[in-house]
């Protein structure tokens, strides 16, 4: 007996309709006598074991077959068709209100519900559905929170689809004219869809850290193009996605300086870089080089300078060797004009050199501390006083004083000025402090840095005396005083610098 497969939805509704007057006229075709029960006819005619329709398991093994080739079609029919409604469990329903085995179909119809995205802007569209898509996802979280929750591979199919759905989007800008996507502003922000996304976020973690999750299974549907925004726990994938958010960081740096999510990607990849095993890979150290340290030139840095500074900590204590890779990296990214950068940068300095070895701190010490002058003589008071508070650190004014010979040469002449004459009280009194510092650690270099000092001072003072001569003798000459010849020997005079002048403030 051949069965007529419908090729559409409607047809398939309509053979539906009709099949208890299809198995009626079935029936009326057997023959209702015969000879021998179970006599097979030669010719091949629509004929049937039964000799009589009063034999009940004849009759019944007959239904049977009938009833499981129509099984048969449905079947197929639901395999290419969807499912109409009436057969759909239905998104609203309570997880307590079904069975057991039906809840991972329950799952799936609320997680293809909360898969549409609506439109936040408009507030007064939609609110219903908005409010039905919030509950759902509450309940979908709450189940997924369950300790026996074991999830079939449809289901995670769902999740990973509701997920990307709502999370893989464009990030709307704090400010439609701002010039950049990084603020300074320290004022909270969240997206419009929030409520929705916030839960989403929520579901996600939740699914990738359920006990009973097999990664072997999973990363069937944590494919590349979502990993491309998640970093999970597939190690399998993590080399990938490290290379994507470098990629992010390098546009971010070398090209447009706009982002909104550069602080959030470095949090999270600050405890990817704890998770590091040693020794470093060079993609690794190339990831700091390349891309941690040059994040401190962008104005926008003090939106994620508090993230970048872990994660160069990390960096530095994972490997000791890298310091010195870190603070030349931080001199050669000094903000000369910015006085609020430069406290960042004092500041960060500090927790470097707060586990810095001994031998790291010998190699950068010199260009170190030369910048360290040109704060301690800065006009901004703030700038002033925060690098005198690097003394205040019980070990960095260790390492100071075990390497004194070299560095209060440098600084000291700042300090000394400092503490004799400075508009600020604080400042006044920090500087104090080091001095006593200085003459209580070793008072005969002191004495000998005081002496170089006066003559700094006084070669100073010869060089500034020279150079107010020749300028009155130009300006002798504009007036027509002296002729040209007299004064060409004094002109390379102008072209000398002073000599108290910082370099590597210039």
């Amino acid at each position: 007996m051949s069965i007529f497969v419908p090729e559409s939805p409607g047809l398939l509704l309509a053979a539906n309709s009709t099949i208890p007057t299809m198995i009626k006229q079935i029936l009326a075709k057997l023959p209702r006598k015969s000879s021998k029960s179970n006599q097979n006819y030669s010719d091949g005619s629509n004929a049937t074991a039964a000799a009589d329709l009063t034999n009940n398991g004849s009759f019944t093994n007959t239904c049977n077959v009938i009833s499981s080739r129509l099984n048969v079609v449905k079947k197929m029919s639901s395999s290419i068709f969807p499912t109409s409604n009436g057969d759909m469990i239905q998104p609203h329903l309570s997880f307590k209100d079904v069975q057991s085995s039906e809840k991972s179909r329950l799952l799936i119809s609320k997680l293809n519900l909360c898969s549409i995205v609506y439109d936040f802007n408009d507030q007064d569209k939609d609110n219903v559905e908005k409010d039905q898509k919030r509950q759902v996802l509450v309940e979908i979280l709450d189940y997924l929170g369950s300790d026996s929750v074991k999830l079939s591979e449809p289901a995670m199919s769902a999740i990973c689809k509701t997920c990307g759905n709502n999370l893989f989007r464009e990030f709307p800008p704090k400010y439609s004219d701002s010039p950049r996507g990084e603020t300074e502003d320290e004022d909270p922000w969240f997206d419009p869809a929030w409520s929705h996304l916030q839960l989403v976020y929520d579901i996600l973690l939740r699914f990738v850290s359920l006990t009973s999750l097999d990664p072997k299974v999973a990363k069937q549907y944590i494919d590349h193009p979502f990993l491309l925004k998640i970093y999970g726990k597939f190690m399998v994938h993590r080399s990938f996605i490290r290379m994507a958010v470098s990629n992010i960081m390098y546009q971010f740096v070398y090209e447009t300086e706009k982002h909104n999510g550069i602080a959030e990607l470095l949090e999270i990849f600050g405890s990817v870089i704890s998770g590091f095993t040693l020794p470093l890979k060079k993609e690794h150290k190339a990831f700091l080089s390349r891309v941690l340290i040059p994040l401190h030139k962008p104005k926008s840095v003090g939106s994620y300078h508090h993230q970048l500074t872990y994660c160069v900590v990390q960096f530095i204590e994972k490997d000791p060797k890298l310091t010195s890779v870190v603070i030349n990296g931080l001199l050669k990214y000094w903000p000369v004009t910015s006085s609020q950068k430069q406290l960042m940068f004092l500041s960060e300095l500090e927790e470097v050199l707060e586990i810095i070895r001994t031998d790291e701190f010998e190699k950068i010490m010199v260009p170190l501390f030369r910048r360290v002058k040109c704060c301690l003589d800065s006009y901004h008071f703030q700038v002033a006083e925060r690098a005198h508070f690097l003394w205040n650190n019980e070990h960095i004014r260790h390492l100071i004083m075990c390497n004194r010979q070299v560095i209060m040469p440098i600084v000291f002449s700042s300090i000394q000025q400092n503490s004799k004459k400075h508009r600020n009280r604080t400042v006044l009194n920090l500087a104090q402090n080091v001095m006593k510092m200085f003459n209580d650690a070793d008072e005969q270099l002191v004495l000998s840095c005081q002496g170089k000092a006066e003559e700094d001072k006084s070669a100073t003072t010869m060089v500034a005396e020279r150079r107010r001569l020749t300028w009155e003798r130009l300006e002798t000459v504009a007036s027509g005083g002296f002729g040209f010849q007299h004064i060409v020997g004094s002109v390379s005079v102008l072209e000398k610098t002073d000599t108290t002048t910082c370099v590597s403030c210039q």
